[in-house]
């Protein structure tokens, strides 16, 4: 009789309750950022095919009174391409659009024709992972980090003296720091270049030369968006850590003797850094939209240079697809964000 029962009883499953609950917590979430992403790709196409009248000879019309000139066959072909044209059926349109997406064939750019627009802007969005992407995780990491050793020990010296202050600067907008430290240190002290990526005598490439000019370009934005990041991470970070290190959890970890490091570390900052990990998932899909002020302030070559351009040249196909691009990364780093959750927060394990 036991040995028939052992012979049915199914064998016990591999996968824990904990493991079970992480996996259908990331489901969901992987689900809901999926309908999101339809929802914006789909609504991208249907903002400008719903505008009253035509809106592509509105859009040529327009084109021809800045420029006095009229426009070529190519040009009005990619304005229509972008817009759409009335007398063909949406669903096709729709169809061939999500076609087009999946190539990343957004058309002819309209201010910089005829590049494509997804050669103008795949040429900004390297300069602006350099910059933007490099500055937002070396903020992220040293906030974090400043935040967490602030933090451990409230009103002590060091969190007399950096709590003020960080609340002081972090309430320096970007663009006046920017500002600032262009006149100062380009302009007047002439310690930097006064704008652009690099050397303009050199040509892209990995030379030292290039990769040595690049970085002297870059140094003064760069420090610019370092020293606004990183306020805001560690003032943060710091009143975080001032609320978990009074819960129960982590006296009890010091109660029973374990060292300071383990206890600030593996009890403390790990629950205290999850805003700070949703902050930089919200970050990093900013990134792609690039510092707007900041590059323009310093003429960077970066995404948010390029959109500044399309808004005042009405480039629309070039500002629908970075604004895309925007929504796409925001939900891929939000989706990133929450498998972090999942393996820092044990209240995402629980079966639900």
């Amino acid at each position: 009789m036991s040995a028939t029962a052992d012979l049915v009883t199914p064998p016990a499953s591999t996968t824990s309750p904990r493991q079970a609950g992480r996996l259908q917590f990331l489901l969901t979430r992987l689900a809901f950022y999926m309908l999101t992403t339809w929802v914006a790709v789909t609504v991208n196409f249907l903002v400008p095919r719903f505008m009253p009248g035509d809106p592509a000879e509105e859009m040529a019309d327009r084109l021809r009174r800045q420029t006095g000139q009229s426009l070529s066959v190519e040009q009005l072909a990619a304005i229509r391409r972008f817009f759409g044209d009335p007398s063909k059926d949406v669903f096709r349109q729709y169809l061939d659009y999500l076609a087009s997406v999946a190539r990343l064939d957004f058309g002819t750019s309209l201010h910089h024709y005829p590049t494509p627009v997804a050669s103008l802007v795949g040429d900004a969005l390297i300069w602006t992972i350099a910059l933007v992407g490099s500055t937002t995780i070396l903020a992220w990491i040293l906030g974090t980090a400043l935040g967490t050793l602030i933090g451990w020990k409230p009103g002590g010296r060091l969190d007399s003296v950096i709590a003020p202050a960080t609340t002081f600067l972090h309430a320096i907008p970007a663009f006046w720091l920017a500002l600032i430290g262009f006149y100062f240190f380009a302009f007047e002290l002439e310690w930097f270049p006064l704008g652009g990526a690099h050397d303009p005598d050199l040509d892209p490439s990995f030379s030292p030369q290039f990769l040595g000019s690049a970085l002297w370009y870059g140094a003064l934005p760069a420090l610019s968006l370092i020293f606004v990041g990183l306020n805001g991470w560690l003032f943060g970070m710091r009143n975080m850590m001032v609320t978990t290190i009074g819960e129960d959890y982590v006296l009890l970890a010091r109660a029973k003797g374990l060292p300071a490091l383990r206890v600030m570390f593996r009890y403390a900052a790990r629950n205290a850094m999850l805003p700070n990990v949703t902050g930089l998932a919200v970050a990093v899909g900013a990134v792609i939209g690039g510092e707007l002020v900041t590059e323009v302030v310093f003429s960077y070559p970066g995404l948010g240079h390029v959109l500044f351009e399309a808004v005042k040249g009405k480039d629309y196909p070039v500002m629908q697809m970075i604004f895309l691009m925007i929504t796409l990364i925001a939900v891929t780093a939000n989706f990133l964000a929450d498998s972090l959750y999942a393996a820092l927060d044990p209240r995402t394990k629980e079966q639900r």
